[in-house]
């Protein structure tokens, strides 16, 4: 955890309270050794990460409400993978396969830019806050300025015909943060994926607030928001 200037005073608050508590009727013996102090947690509301937060309910609600048995999901966040196998089987793709004890959670060994999929056979499928990363060698993967392009590609190579893409990464004025991730444009977006039809844009703006059901074109001009695209061939 980086260490912030204004957490100090959280710190000095912090060895305030232990004194207090060790000094309160019945308090339990406190090795040092099993100090855990938490300075970012007292806050007057509570905290959450906009992108994943309303990405992951987006792409949940989606899911469900289009019927599918069944899904395959492409390196996104395990608690959002591991939720929507509570309501279907879940296929999860990474190049780290994910090992758990649910029943309906499989998982298969592939990167993104060679989906272990034949061509137009996948029927529902996600890539939430993953293409970004891609050819930056944030995870170890080989450089290429044409990561998430190629990334692209490989997800509407596998989408069936008919079928639904749901893909969210970070959108607005674009540049690469080198090596963490790249930030397109909604227009860069719909060109790598073109030949799909466009279904929904929404999007997490940089204030946070969640916007379902817009122009793309709201997303040009955000130093740092999350665009949430559903695609259909």
């Amino acid at each position: 955890m980086k260490l912030r200037l204004k957490d100090f005073a959280k710190y000095i608050a912090f060895s305030g309270d232990l004194r207090r508590y060790q000094k309160m009727p019945r308090a339990e013996k406190i090795s040092w050794r099993d100090l855990y102090p938490c300075p970012r947690e007292r806050t007057s509301t509570t905290a959450f990460d906009t992108h994943y937060f309303y990405q992951n309910i987006w792409a949940f609600c989606k899911i469900h409400a289009s019927g599918a048995p069944a899904h395959v999901d492409v390196g996104s966040k395990v608690d959002y993978v591991g939720f929507l196998s509570t309501i279907m089987q879940v296929t999860f793709i990474d190049i780290r396969p994910l090992v758990t004890d649910l029943p309906d959670l499989a998982s298969k060994a592939g990167s993104i830019l060679e989906m272990p999929y034949p061509s137009d056979s996948i029927p529902s499928l996600s890539c939430l806050h993953v293409a970004e990363h891609i050819g930056l060698g944030r995870y170890g993967d080989p450089l290429d300025p044409l990561g998430t392009v190629k990334a692209c590609r490989e997800l509407k190579r596998v989408l069936a015909p008919g079928g639904n893409l749901y893909f969210g990464l970070p959108i607005g004025r674009p540049r690469v943060c080198f090596n963490a991730h790249r930030i397109h444009s909604p227009d860069q977006i719909l060109e790598y994926f073109s030949g799909l039809k466009l279904l929904e844009f929404s999007l997490v703006d940089d204030a946070g607030h969640f916007r379902q059901n817009i122009e793309p074109a709201h997303g040009r001009d955000l130093k740092y928001g999350c665009g949430l695209f559903q695609f259909t061939k």
